[in-house]
């Protein structure tokens, strides 16, 4: 993919929709949000904030809110590109210039930069540090004090990836196997992973 420059830069390589990209863009910057390039595409910041990203697509254009959580949204223009995956970022999606409302998407710019100023703004997840070890680990670690003891030596990471391997398996038989490679591996200390490695 082409390294994107700028922004008149992005919206030549989008032609089909270039007098909407454009529509949009005057929206956008007649308000204070600073317009920048990141990730390859238009995007719109406040004090360093990502607020608002333009984005055109095959078959549609449209602006990104990575807030847009918290936008009222009370015309109902907002989508969620990936139900159950996307926590704050919404999209307002085009087909063509017609589609358009100046005002509408003006009030949801004007509403994002409020929140923004507002501070509303989610905070991304960290994963959970504690380790479940799944009840076929934890029942051969009982029945054997030197592996249990092996296995409380090993890093947290190295103690997730077994757990992780042998949960994933769904079938019994898949279990007793991935069992049966890994005992050895604690009892040498090693990770599940390491022979990928590198030093």
């Amino acid at each position: 993919m082409k390294k994107t420059t700028s922004v008149e830069d992005y919206i030549n390589t989008n032609i089909h929709f270039e007098k909407a990209l454009k529509l949009l863009r005057e929206i956008i910057n007649s308000t204070e949000l600073e317009e920048t390039i990141k990730w390859n595409a238009p995007t719109y910041t406040l004090n360093g904030k990502n607020v608002i990203g333009l984005g055109a697509f095959k078959n549609h254009f449209g602006i990104w809110f990575f807030n847009g959580v918290f936008l009222k949204d009370e015309d109902n223009l907002l989508v969620n590109a990936q139900e159950g995956k996307t926590k704050a970022l919404r999209q307002m999606r085009f087909t063509s210039i017609e589609d358009i409302d100046k005002e509408k998407v003006l009030n949801y710019v004007l509403e994002a930069i409020e929140n923004q100023k507002l501070g509303k703004e989610t905070k991304p997840q960290r994963a959970s540090k504690e380790i479940v070890v799944p009840d076929a680990l934890k029942t051969i670690l009982k029945s054997d004090p030197k592996l249990e003891e092996a296995f409380n030596q090993l890093t947290p990471g190295k103690q997730k990836e077994y757990c992780i391997h042998i949960s994933e398996a769904k079938r019994e038989t898949t279990k007793l196997k991935r069992l049966e490679k890994i005992i050895p591996l604690i009892l040498k200390q090693k990770g599940l992973y390491d022979k990928y490695k590198t030093c």
